[in-house]
């Protein structure tokens, strides 16, 4: 059972359950369309926190943010060990240590061809190429038989580190028999198969040697085999690197320590040391590939970065692929930095720059020869990616396929697959650590979408009013007429109160609904929209002059 993953791209966490024990494979996060104070969304994990007490533990196939960055949610309420690849699990460690009302939690190491268990679950982790170092897929031995699962992957028949996409091990399992494959589904609409990263080195080797000036790459710092290349081409075309983001640094360190990037010397220089380097003899590596505001691109592209300023002659290369719904901020940053008599180059450009990580239709179609498994489930893809990447297991002669989506319970059994039943699954938005309630969001959107007003004033002990209305708005109205809308809106809401009938006191409570709605109704008539109001009386003692 998918929490998430399926039906959606990102935040993939899947659940098995086999005589009593369940085994989690990935947890991950997804990132906010709409910041409205969101840092990250996880899924919902009410259905593994009711059987905390049977998780045996939690396999990790590889280090992106969207298979292990929910991780310490899903600890709090329901501890198990973790099962990682050395590189994820560093990153893991991270993770735990930025959250220090965790317990103590075991943290266990795997390697491809090394089997271990999970309670009543048998796992065997195999290497597979994917944009992040060190990325594994999971052969599970199951009471049904055995299920293969793809992690995300691609076959990189030249991956930077050596670490090939190991086929031979997929093919004898197809050959010793598999029951189920689930497998990732990102690019099934993409046909033939994935550029190497070995192309987006050459791509980006010329760009780097006959640049004038500064060379400017904005790349995803998860992407340790690009992060590689990079160093390399920098110690062949004579030039120094400069790091710029957080993020940049951190999987930088990783790598280094994980022993997937060899030590740079004296090729890595600080912010300080940078601005002593005359510009062709300069490559910067920087985050921000998506436009993101506070990252380091976006930064540069406005002249504020401290670090350095880019003017006529340098060069930015945008590594990276603009994910759906960043458009708007990315071709912004872009028109920023050729403002700046910079030269761009992104993939409508150059298109070898960046090379996906995740299979295209031919290697999945591969993996599925390998595999020859009796059921096919894809997983890791938005419905029409699902069911696009059934119709090409239909194809290789898969007998049985079944397309489902996040919540869906699905029983694997000797006489086929089934769906059985319906699990609670959702999304929790946190920030800075904490879950951010529903109504909260629902009540951030209104705000950003209404505007909001509030109306503040004394009352004596009847409830009648007893001095000056404030009338307080925001989002609704430009500066110049806020103050006459302000005066106005006053004079209605005190009319309304005073209009109330005088044979009975009101309380304050009361007061204030009825100095809301009227606020309400006024700037419904005034705008043509009614914003959220509120109220706020407060009742004066005889005497009291505040």
């Amino acid at each position: 059972m998918a929490l998430g993953g399926l039906g959606e791209i990102g935040m993939n966490c899947m659940a098995f359950e086999a005589d009593g024990d369940v085994l989690v494979l990935d947890c991950g996060v997804t990132f906010p369309d709409d910041q409205a104070g969101v840092d990250v969304i996880h899924p919902d994990f009410e259905w593994l926190e009711e059987r905390r007490d049977r998780i045996r533990g939690i396999v990790i196939t590889h280090g992106h943010e969207d298979h292990i960055g929910a991780l310490p949610y899903l600890l709090r309420v329901a501890p198990a060990p973790v099962f990682a690849p050395p590189y994820a699990l560093a990153l893991i460690e991270q993770r735990l240590a930025e959250h220090r009302d965790l317990r103590e939690i075991e943290l266990q190491a795997t390697h491809p061809g090394e089997r271990f268990e999970v309670g009543t679950f048998g796992v065997e982790p195999v290497r597979v190429t994917h944009s992040m170092v060190d990325a594994t897929a999971l052969i599970l031995e199951t009471p049904a038989g055995t299920v293969v699962h793809t992690g995300d992957f691609k076959i990189d028949p030249t991956p930077p580190d050596g670490e090939d996409f190991d086929a031979e091990r997929f093919r004898k399992a197809g050959d010793d028999g598999v029951r189920l494959l689930l497998s990732d589904s990102t690019n099934a609409w993409v046909p033939g198969e994935t550029a190497s990263e070995a192309t987006a080195r050459d791509a980006l080797s010329p760009l780097i040697e006959d640049a004038p000036g500064r060379v400017v790459v904005a790349l995803f710092a998860s992407n340790g085999h690009r992060l590689r290349s990079l160093f390399d081409l920098a110690r062949e075309h004579g030039r120094r690197i400069l790091l710029l983001g957080r993020s940049l640094h951190r999987h930088f360190e990783t790598a280094r320590e994980t022993g997937y990037l060899p030590d740079p010397g004296s090729i890595l220089v600080s912010e300080r040391g940078a601005r002593d380097i005359q510009p062709k003899d300069l490559l910067v590596l920087a985050t921000g590939t998506q436009g993101e505001p506070r990252a380091a691109l976006a930064r540069l592209a406005e002249d504020r970065h401290p670090a350095l300023s880019l003017e006529a002659g340098d060069r930015v290369i945008h590594s990276a692929r603009i994910i759906p719904g960043n458009e708007t901020r990315f071709y912004d940053t872009m028109n920023r930095l050729i403002r700046l008599g910079v030269d761009v180059r992104f993939q409508a450009s150059d298109r070898g720059i960046h090379v996906s990580g995740h299979a295209h239709a031919g290697e999945q179609r591969r993996m599925l020869s390998l595999v020859r498994p009796e059921s096919f489930v894809p997983v890791h893809g938005t419905r029409m990616h699902l069911e696009k990447h059934a119709e090409l297991a239909r194809a290789e002669g898969v007998g049985e396929t079944l397309v489902v989506e996040n919540g869906e319970v699905v029983e694997v059994t000797a006489d086929g697959l089934r769906v059985v039943d319906d699990a609670p699954v959702g999304r929790v938005a946190v920030n800075r650590g904490r879950p951010i309630p529903p109504e909260v969001l629902r009540e951030r959107a209104l705000l950003g979408e209404l505007g909001f007003a509030f109306a503040v004033f004394p009352i004596d002990q009847f409830g009648e009013l007893a001095g000056e209305m404030r009338i307080i708005l925001r989002g609704l109205v430009g500066e110049n007429d806020e103050a006459p809308l302000c005066r106005r809106a006053g004079q209605y809401v005190a009319a309304a109160l005073e209009s109330a009938s005088p044979n009975a006191a009101m309380d304050a409570e009361a007061v204030e609904d009825r100095a809301r709605r009227a606020l309400k109704r006024f700037l419904g008539k005034e705008l043509g929209r009614k914003p959220m109001a509120w109220a706020t009386a407060t009742q004066m003692d005889e005497g009291d002059d505040r």
